[in-house]
């Protein structure tokens, strides 16, 4: 018979590409993890792997059995949370992966409700932006993701069933006191010269800033890159750089302005899980409570309104 362990190597094989990720996922040696997937290969007596070079690649056999695995392991963690929990409501682990600005607005809102309204059951929260939760998603690492559609370098495939949650604006923020704390949207052209706080490299804001200011006909002088966006909102508020954000990532505890862009940009918000088997019934209650829409930060034309009635 298959070992589903084995199985699940076989399967992050095929989604990370190298036995060394493999190995660095799985907390192995490169070593132990090919021994395992030769027992494998003994086990199904048919070639998973062949060699090119010094790389291992799945055989057409081994794509086939490494796409059925995921299905077939899910389908196990279902029967065996259902057997644990027959004739109770749901329990268990559920793993659920969100992009930075999206744990205080949605993830913890509805892990609070739940905690109230479902005792037995665990979610365990991972921070993952949208370039790690798709494959984190997809080897087994979460059970649900928040993430966008809109990341163009990983887009979502037909392994993934999404749910729709909420479309975000993309905008300017500012110091309270800069010129451009005032009423209106921007056109992004106006602030070539200024210093500019971005995401770390290859993220999908740090990608998605450089593409509209190249596209507004500048190059942006990056003073400073971090991973948090408090810290991006801190350094604004002191008046050292502006930033291109997500609505969601504005905390109105800082002082800093938005304002919209003249040429909208938005992001769809989605939750996704792995396509296959019907979800166990924990992952359709974390669902079920991440379908309520958040209620989005005030832009700050808007807030600003506010203040003057």
């Amino acid at each position: 018979m298959m070992n589903p362990w084995r199985l699940r190597l076989l399967s992050q094989l095929d989604t990370l590409g190298t036995v060394r990720a493999v190995a660095q996922a799985a907390n192995l040696s490169p070593s132990s993890v090919s021994q395992q997937l030769a027992v494998l290969e003994a086990e199904t007596r048919t070639q998973l792997l062949e060699r090119t070079g010094r790389r291992v690649r799945l055989t057409s056999a081994g794509l086939i059995l490494a796409r059925r695995a995921r299905a077939i392991l899910d389908h196990m963690d279902t029967v065996e949370t259902e057997l644990r929990g027959f004739g109770q409501e749901p329990a268990g682990l559920v793993r659920l992966g969100a992009f930075q600005s999206a744990i205080h607005t949605m993830a913890v809102p509805a892990v609070t409700r739940l905690a109230r309204e479902h005792p037995h059951l665990d979610v365990e929260l991972l921070e993952l932006e949208p370039h790690a939760s798709m494959p984190a998603l997809r080897v087994g690492d979460a059970d649900v993701i928040i993430t966008t559609t809109d990341f163009d370098e990983l887009p979502l495939g037909p392994d993934l069933d999404l749910v729709p949650m909420a479309t975000d604006s993309i905008v300017l923020v500012v110091p309270a006191e800069h010129p451009a704390a005032g009423r209106g949207a921007v056109d992004l052209a106006a602030y070539a010269d200024e210093p500019w706080a971005f995401d770390m490299p290859q993220s999908y804001m740090a990608n998605l800033a450089l593409r509209l200011c190249r596209h507004a006909g500048f190059e942006p002088r990056v003073v400073c890159r971090f991973s948090n966006y408090m810290m991006t909102l801190q350094h604004v508020e002191a008046g050292l750089s502006i930033a291109l954000l997500p609505a969601l990532a504005v905390d109105h505890r800082y002082r800093v302005a938005t304002r919209e862009l003249a040429a909208p940009v938005t992001r769809t918000i989605t939750a996704a899980i792995r396509r296959g088997s019907p979800p166990r019934a924990a992952v359709r209650v974390v669902l079920d409570a991440l379908r309520h829409p958040p209620v989005l930060p005030l832009l700050g034309r808007e807030r600003q309104t506010e203040s003057e009635s």
